[in-house]
């Protein structure tokens, strides 16, 4: 599966399951990508953040499509 090149980060998902009190995850399915967290906030913010850097990156290596 190709990663996308996609500069908009409205094409990017960011799920979020609790399990638990404390057990939360987040996946991003366009980047296959899957972090574990103790809150809601905590890996919302942080998948966030992964997917703006990836998206960053894009453009830094001129492989950004809008």
């Amino acid at each position: 599966m190709e990663k996308p090149v996609s500069t908009n980060l409205d094409d990017y998902e960011v799920l979020i399951r609790r399990r638990g009190e404390s057990d939360y995850a987040s996946y991003c399915p366009q980047l296959t990508y899957m972090l574990k967290g103790t809150t809601h906030e905590e890996v919302e913010e942080a998948m966030k953040a992964y997917v703006r850097a990836y998206v960053e990156s894009l453009a830094l290596n001129g492989q950004a499509q809008q």
